[in-house]
């Protein structure tokens, strides 16, 4: 676990160190004792790095050891990082159980961001129900949607940047969805490419019951 900025969850060491990326994020083949000799130097430099070198770490270690597994990210989620997210939310986004927006959390940022990582990294964090809201379809009935509340969509965003770090690269160059930087927009214009240049005997348009 992490206490504050300098302190990072125990390290699981690869069996072949010396061929990691400098300064890459752990990921597991074997537990070893060399982990904790090893973590004075994992604080320095974080605490030297942005958030944005630490991710890029991180992505770089996944595309060239794809088999293998991450066990420590966790200290990845710092203030820094809960900020970002934070300041990326939308603005006008409807309040979750919480009954709070953004202009209200922002009115107090830095000491509701310093708390939110100091209940995350002490484990007393607990994510609230969702909001039920319903909007309609198009064949006229309705889809349900969760609203989380503001923290909630705070930790679930800077979550979400940390593992897109790890597991962007596994995706295929056909997947669009949830994607950063990829969109609807880009799948539709992949598709019409697609039927233009290739036999295409028919398209099937499916969705998923109740979804």
């Amino acid at each position: 676990m992490m206490y504050g900025e300098e302190k990072s969850d125990s390290l699981i060491v690869a069996a072949k160190q010396a061929n990691n990326p400098k300064g890459a994020e752990s990921v597991e083949r074997r537990s070893g004792a060399k982990g904790n000799a090893e973590q004075p130097h994992m604080r320095r430099t974080q605490s030297r790095e942005s958030m944005s070198q630490r991710l890029s770490r991180v992505r770089e270690a996944a595309k060239q050891r794809k088999k293998e597994r991450f066990t420590a990210l966790f200290h990845l989620l710092t203030v820094e990082a809960l900020e970002a997210a934070f300041l990326s939310l939308s603005r006008k986004a409807a309040a979750g159980v919480d009954g709070i927006r953004w202009m209200d959390y922002a009115g107090n940022m830095k000491n509701n961001i310093t708390d939110l990582h100091r209940r995350l990294h002490q484990g007393s964090y607990r994510a609230q129900p969702g909001r039920r809201h319903y909007i309609p379809k198009a064949d006229g009935k309705q889809r349900p949607l969760g609203i989380a509340s503001l923290e909630d969509k705070i930790v679930q965003y800077a979550l979400v940047k940390i593992l897109n770090a790890v597991y962007e690269n596994d995706f295929m160059g056909f997947s669009y969805g949830f994607r950063p930087g990829r969109s609807q927009h880009d799948a539709l214009d992949a598709l019409a490419t697609g039927l233009v240049r290739t036999n295409v005997n028919w398209v099937l348009d499916a969705d998923i019951s109740q979804f």
